[in-house]
């Protein structure tokens, strides 16, 4: 995810894009997403378990400007699913999001390019690939602002689908040390064992997404419920203080005990 810039968030929040990818489990149980570990020296969730992901670059922006009409969005929306499907490239080696001839030796090659390039446009051109937006589905927005905080990022959350389990992925050596596919309900479970470390909005996600017994049911209820952004709060109940979420956003647990919240 790259998050580590100098520019800080004002009051907008930095924008930033992360896909959950599923692909079906290998003994055709509950789905498994992919999911990374940051290296501790990241400035954000640094040693934290998380989705693929980063902010929206300026050449993110750019090719937004350029394709938004022919793929029915705002310019703004598409800079954050293009910087979705770039960050995955860059930080696992898949292309989701595009069409083309696409395959291992090209993906590979691709994620080489756009190492060089920053940016993804010419990648693209390079290859004689297509962006395919409508394999992305919207899922969520957090903005944990917090004015305490400088550096807050307001991200988009997606939801892509791989289907087979036959797909190689790699870190790429900078950000991120362990890339590893999991259920949901997986991970969750290994945070409890201390296994991994989930920041607050992470394990909410990973909550919203025990639920589903496939992609398909996912994708359903992410295109029933609007998409609003989740900006937590901290309530007092009973003498404590608990950080909340909207109530009607999809997810199954809605607060959590604020000294029990790991922070990234």
């Amino acid at each position: 995810m790259s998050t580590d810039t100098t520019s800080d968030s004002g009051p907008q929040g930095i924008p930033a894009a992360t896909i959950i990818i599923f692909r079906n489990a290998p003994d055709n149980g509950a789905p498994e997403v992919l999911m990374t570990v940051r290296s501790r020296n990241m400035t954000f969730a640094g040693g934290m378990a998380v989705f693929p992901g980063g902010r929206v670059d300026p050449a993110d922006y750019a090719l937004g400007e350029e394709v938004s009409a022919q793929h029915g969005l705002a310019p703004d929306e598409a800079a954050h699913q293009i910087a979705a499907v770039r960050e995955t490239l860059e930080e696992t080696g898949l292309a989701l999001g595009l069409v083309g001839e696409i395959n291992a030796v090209s993906a590979a090659a691709a994620r080489a390019m756009l190492a060089e390039a920053g940016a993804l446009a010419p990648v693209l051109d390079a290859f004689g690939w297509r962006l395919d937006l409508a394999q992305i589905t919207p899922f969520a927005r957090w903005f944990p602002k917090n004015e305490a905080i400088s550096r807050v990022y307001d991200t988009r959350f997606y939801l892509a689908d791989l289907g087979t389990g036959a797909v190689d992925v790699s870190i790429d050596h900078a950000e991120n040390t362990h890339l590893f596919w999991t259920t949901a309900q997986g991970a969750l479970d290994a945070a409890e064992r201390g296994e991994i470390k989930l920041i607050f909005p992470t394990r909410r996600n990973l909550e919203r997404l025990a639920l589903f017994a496939s992609y398909a049911e996912a994708r359903a209820q992410a295109e029933a419920i609007p998409v609003r952004t989740i900006m937590p709060q901290v309530v007092e109940q009973d003498g404590k203080p608990w950080l909340t979420i909207l109530g009607d956003a999809g997810y199954p647990v809605t607060q959590e005990l604020l000294e029990t919240v790991a922070r990234g």
